[in-house]
């Protein structure tokens, strides 16, 4: 008779700031053979979404909850009441201490980004949340060769970075995933794990090794509009988009290709943001090694996806770099060697070394995002589809199918519940918990077009509901537009004048959702944000258009 075969374990790899189109098995052209790999072998979801930021995606992900629900409405830095102090609250539990209490071990590799305390250890750290071991950061962005805020359990070891001259953030993320793989697997060898690896690539500044910035070159020649039509062909022909849906426009904010001035350093930019995500899938790959090492890659089950869609954040050539180093701690204003860092989308200054930080722009995250309309932040398709894999041997029996039917982060979560059997609680340390909101993937893992409840978004005042095929869908300040998703998921046809009787009821939904989940309006959030001094060296005039960030 043989033996009982263990639960199986859990793996989620989410990475940051990376649009839709972006990876070589979406129709990207950059080089992820590993993560292609584990598209061929498992599923790739069409239209699975996210929340369109890194916090409240991250809150999100880990608990089953809406955003505002874990107290992660905008980021970590605090602005406002409840449901937006900024810290991952008590009325959710996390994936890791629903797993720990069900017999998991419980790992965390990369960023955590949903604390408000960035240095002294609190109820909102990863140990205190569930995790048995934490390699990372706490803060969301920074040098990606030496990061804020880097720490091991409670513990900040930013001096490990500077005594390593080849030190990366995205290398070390890799290898310690890595080795807690392979250090379970002797001392736990027959325990389960869920492990969390949260990359920082490819959010700015764009950092990467000339190697692999090498590979790009001429690879975007042909600039943005070619390449987003030719993206478009490669995802009709893989079966992600429909042929009717059309592609959006350029942004309006940007030139045509053959118009664009500094095409050598906008071309660079772009070189160095496909080096960053390059760079990771190297470090999936040994993460795959180990589990195949180790005998568990059958046994597990792996999910990979973006936390949004591409972000078109400028950095200013004038930006005052104490807000980036001493406010947001997103920075660091030497490099481990002591020259001076120079901040700002010059291009006088080749973005990739360790002394610069930028970011890639309006026109490549418009590709980024192909074919979809706007970006990070906003609640249309460009900034909250996310690629999203699924990869588990053991229990999915059509390697390399798609899945059309919509999802959102929330079912993570649910979907862990069902293959894992653990129960979500109702109480957890003597507090009450929130309900799970998501639903699992489980019976989409045998057949697609597995019907769904609606799903809801708020961001910034960007907001959405998503019942069938249609989406309802407003950018703020600005009215609601209705898109019929299986006619015109591009958001092309405002459908609203159309079918008022539809969007009275959508909004309904919408408002209910909203008031349940904490929600409140943007015009008092951005009074308690004046009231209180809170900016972000990013923030624009929020009525600007789409190249706005």
């Amino acid at each position: 008779m043989s033996e009982p075969r263990k639960a199986p374990n859990v793996v989620i790899i989410l990475n940051d700031d990376m649009g839709f189109s972006d990876i070589g098995c979406f129709g990207g052209e950059i080089e992820t053979p590993n993560l292609d790999r584990l598209a061929a072998q498992g599923l790739r979801y069409a239209q699975f979404y996210n929340t369109a930021r890194c916090s409240p995606s991250r809150a999100s992900l880990l608990t089953g909850l809406h955003p505002h629900q874990t107290g992660i409405g905008i980021l970590t830095y605090p602005t406002g009441p409840e449901g937006y102090a900024g810290n991952l609250n008590d009325r959710c539990v996390t994936i890791a201490e629903v797993l720990r209490e069900a017999g998991y071990r419980t790992y965390l590799s990369g960023k955590w980004h949903v604390a408000a305390n960035l240095t002294q250890p609190t109820d909102a750290w990863p140990l205190q949340r569930g995790f048995d071991r934490f390699y990372g950061t706490i803060i969301g962005a920074g040098s990606f060769y030496h990061p804020n805020t880097l720490t091991r359990g409670n513990d900040n070891i930013e001096h490990e970075a500077v005594r390593d001259p080849d030190f990366f953030y995205t290398d070390a993320i890799s290898d310690q995933a890595a080795a807690f793989i392979r250090e379970h697997a002797c001392d736990h060898g027959d325990t389960p794990f869920f492990h969390y690896v949260a990359y920082t690539a490819p959010h700015w500044p764009l950092h990467a090794h000339e190697e692999d910035i090498a590979k790009y070159k001429g690879r975007f020649d042909a600039g943005w509009d070619q390449l987003r039509l030719e993206r478009l062909e490669r995802l009709v022909a893989a079966g992600l988009i429909h042929p009717s849906w059309k592609l959006t426009d350029r942004d309006p904010t940007q030139p045509p290709w053959s118009q664009a001035e500094r095409r050598d350093w906008l071309l660079r930019c772009m070189e160095v943001y496909a080096a960053q995500i390059d760079r990771m899938d190297q470090g999936i790959g040994r993460i795959l090694r180990a589990l195949e090492e180790t005998g568990e890659i059958d046994n597990t089950l792996l999910l990979f996806l973006s936390d949004n869609g591409g972000c078109a954040e400028d950095i200013p050539v004038d930006v005052d770099p104490r807000v980036l180093v001493e406010e947001l701690m997103i920075a660091q204003d030497r490099t481990r060697a002591g020259a001076p860092v120079r901040f700002g989308n010059d291009p006088d200054i080749v973005p990739g070394a360790e002394d610069t930080y930028q970011s890639y722009g309006t026109a490549w995250a418009n590709l980024s995002n192909t074919p979809f309309r706007l970006y990070k932040h906003w609640v249309h398709e460009g900034g909250i589809a996310t690629p999203l894999i699924v990869h588990w041997p053991a229990g999915i029996r059509s390697p390399g199918a798609l899945r059309q039917n919509p999802g959102q982060l929330p079912d993570i979560m649910a979907t862990i519940l069902d293959v894992t059997g653990a129960a979500y609680p109702d109480s957890y340390r003597g507090q009450a918990v929130l309900p799970c909101e998501g639903e699992s993937l489980v019976p989409s893992f045998e057949r697609d077009g597995v019907e769904r409840g609606p799903l809801f978004w708020e961001h910034e005042g960007n907001a959405a509901v998503r019942v069938g095929p249609w989406k309802l869908v407003r950018k703020y300040p600005g009215e609601w537009e209705l898109y019929d998703m299986d006619a015109d998921r591009t958001e092309m046809n405002d459908l609203a004048a159309v079918h008022p009787e539809r969007v009275r009821e959508m909004s309904a939904l919408y408002e209910a959702w909203a008031e349940r989940c904490g929600v409140i309006p943007r015009d008092k959030i951005l009074k308690l944000m004046r009231e209180q001094g809170a900016t972000a060296f990013w923030e624009e005039d929020e009525e600007d258009e789409e190249g706005g960030a």
